[in-house]
Parts: structure tokens; C-alpha cells; sequence
């Protein structure tokens, strides 16, 4: 698997000149995901919108879950490029760019759990994340620790309002507020605490995302001064 990712792949030494190419065959893996989620990719769909035989494709790659370790490096791809800028805003801006990327394929909210290979997009994700901490005064440990928080938090924020095709459907901060508005109007002397904030809280929906975001950030610029001081 690491050899796909890593793109030492040897190509297939018998049999005719190759009709296609793993980065082919990834690029349809996708298309199948973004239109009806990671369950519906499998060897056989994939080889029947090529069209080529199941078969051809083991030419290529061993099977769905190699599959899904390159569809899934090649869905991140790079980081987008920005100006150089100070580190809080450089590290807000990444995580705004992660958001956007499980934006556009939900689907990585699934492929990019648990012990895996990872490619050499996802490390460049990584290392753009940790670059905008050097510097700052923390130690390795805790330049990783604060992006796997940061990650942790765009993650979270992601699964519960991005909707994955095929699967769960996502739920806005206005959804919830509506839900709870319904309820509570019949409800609030059993729960005071909660009508109150929500009395209060019009105009602040669909801002979890940044409010986290700035609050983790708050607590790494506190332990950057704290190692400065």
C-alpha cells in the first residue's frame, strides 16, 4: 500500500501497453464517493464506470482498501498556498482550508480514521499545519498535540453538519436551534438554564466552527507566552 500512495508503484510487466492508470482509476473511485458515499465504491463499480473488466483493475491495485488509500490522499490533495502570515492566523487558516476539503468529499470524514498509510498529500497537510507553529517556542510534542486538537474540533464540527452521500445527514446549528425553539416553547420550566441561552443566542448559529476554533487558539497563544516568559 505505501508503494501506491508514494507512487513507486511498478506498472504491470506483462500483457499489452496499460489502457489506463491508477491515478484514472482513482479519479472514478471518486466520483462514486462524492455521489453516493465510500460504500458504494468497490472494484467492480469502479471497473464498470472505466468501463474495464474487474479483473484489469487488480492490475493496477489489490483491492478497495489500497483503493481507498489513494482515492483518499488523491481527494485531499495539497494545501492550498497562502501568503506567509502570523502563526494564529496561519493556523486558522488551515483549519478553515481542512474544513472545506471534508466539505467537498465528505466521504474522508470515513476513509481517514483509524491505522492506515498515509500519503504524501495528507503529510504535506500536516507538515503546512506544524510550519506554522516553528518558531512559536513549543516543543515538537506540542506543535503536534495543538494541530491533532484543531483537527479533532474541524472533525467534529464536520461530521455533525456536512451531510455524507449514502449515509448520515448533516444537522445545521439553525436545525438544532429550531428543534430545541419547538421544544422548549412547552418546555422551559422544566429546563430554565437552556430557554435562557437560547433566548439569547439568535444570530450566533453556524458559528461553532470559528468560535472552537478561536477558543483552541486562545489556549496555544497562552502556552506560547507562558514558554516566552
Amino acid at each position: 500500500m505505501t508503494d501506491l500512495l508514494w507512487g513507486r508503484q511498478q506498472p504491470p510487466s506483462r500483457g499489452p501497453k496499460p489502457a489506463m492508470t491508477l491515478d484514472g482509476i482513482a479519479r472514478a473511485a471518486i466520483a462514486i464517493a462524492d455521489a453516493e458515499g465510500l460504500d458504494a465504491v468497490s472494484m467492480q463499480r469502479v471497473a464498470g464506470e472505466l468501463p474495464f473488466t474487474k479483473m484489469a483493475l487488480y492490475r493496477y491495485v489489490p483491492g478497495k482498501a489500497e483503493l481507498v488509500a489513494v482515492m483518499t490522499d488523491l481527494a485531499m490533495g495539497l494545501p492550498p498556498e497562502h501568503p506567509e502570515r502570523p502563526w494564529r492566523e496561519a493556523l486558522k487558516t488551515w483549519a478553515l482550508d481542512l474544513y472545506a476539503g471534508f466539505e467537498m468529499h465528505p466521504w474522508l470524514l470515513l476513509s481517514t480514521v483509524g491505522r492506515r498509510a498515509l500519503g504524501p498529500n495528507e503529510l504535506t497537510w500536516m507538515d503546512r499545519g506544524v510550519q506554522a507553529l516553528a518558531g512559536s517556542g513549543l516543543n515538537g510534542g506540542e506543535q503536534l498535540d495543538s494541530l491533532a486538537v484543531i483537527a479533532g474540533h474541524v472533525r467534529t464540527i464536520a461530521q455533525q453538519s456536512l451531510t455524507l452521500p449514502g449515509g448520515t445527514t448533516g444537522t445545521t446549528e439553525e436545525d438544532i436551534t429550531a428543534t430545541l425553539t419547538e421544544v422548549l416553547s412547552a418546555q422551559a420550566e422544566r429546563f430554565p438554564s437552556l430557554a435562557a441561552a437560547l433566548g439569547t443566542a439568535a444570530g450566533s448559529e453556524n458559528q461553532g466552527l470559528e468560535f472552537g476554533l478561536d477558543r483552541i487558539l486562545d489556549g496555544i497563544e497562552l502556552l506560547i507566552t507562558a514558554r516566552k516568559d
